[in-house]
C-alpha cells in the first residue's frame, strides 16, 4: 500500500429509516449489483463510533445528523456489533494479515423520505424500499439482518 494509511478493521453500520419503516439503500460505485446501507470503517482508532456514523452519514448521503444538528437525537447506536470477514476485493486496504472487521450498528430516523446527495466515487444511485424489502435488496448478509432489526430499534 502506498501513500495512504490502513483501514481500521473497526466500522459502523447506519440504517437510515423512516418511522414507516422505509428504508434509504445507496448502490457502491465499485460494485454494481452491491446495496447497502451508509458504512464505513474509523479514521482513527480512538474515534467515537458515533461521530465515525455521523461523519459517514454525512459523506455518503449529504444528510447532517451529528452534534449541534437537528437530527443528532435521531442516530441511535443500537448496541450490536456484527464480526466478519473482510470481502477478499477489499482486504488490500487493511494491513497484512488483517481479514476480519468488527461493524457497530446504528439507526438514523428521519421524520420523512429525502432525496440523498451522493459522493459519485463512492455511490451511484439511491432507492427507499420497504424494510423488508431493502433486507432483500442488500448483498452484505449482515445488513440484510440490521434492517430486519429495525421494527425492534425504531422509535
Amino acid at each position: 500500500m502506498t501513500g495512504r494509511p490502513w483501514k481500521i478493521p473497526e466500522s459502523v453500520l447506519v440504517v437510515i429509516h423512516t418511522a414507516a419503516l422505509d428504508v434509504l439503500l445507496i448502490q457502491r460505485a465499485d460494485a454494481e449489483d452491491f446495496w447497502q446501507s451508509v458504512t464505513g470503517s474509523k479514521d482513527l482508532e480512538d474515534e467515537p463510533l458515533a461521530l465515525t456514523a455521523a461523519r459517514e452519514v454525512a459523506e455518503e448521503t449529504g444528510i447532517l445528523c451529528g452534534e449541534g444538528t437537528p437530527l443528532a437525537a435521531q442516530l441511535q447506536d443500537w448496541g450490536l456489533q456484527n464480526i466478519y470477514e473482510i470481502y477478499p476485493q477489499w482486504r488490500a486496504r487493511y494491513a497484512p494479515g488483517v481479514t476480519r472487521n468488527t461493524e457497530h450498528l446504528f439507526g438514523l430516523c428521519l421524520p420523512e423520505r429525502i432525496d440523498p446527495v451522493l459522493n459519485p466515487r463512492e455511490h451511484t444511485a439511491w432507492q427507499w424500499l420497504p424494510y423488508r424489502d431493502a433486507a432483500d435488496a442488500c448483498f452484505s448478509p449482515s445488513n440484510a439482518e440490521a434492517i430486519l432489526l429495525l421494527p425492534q430499534f425504531a422509535r
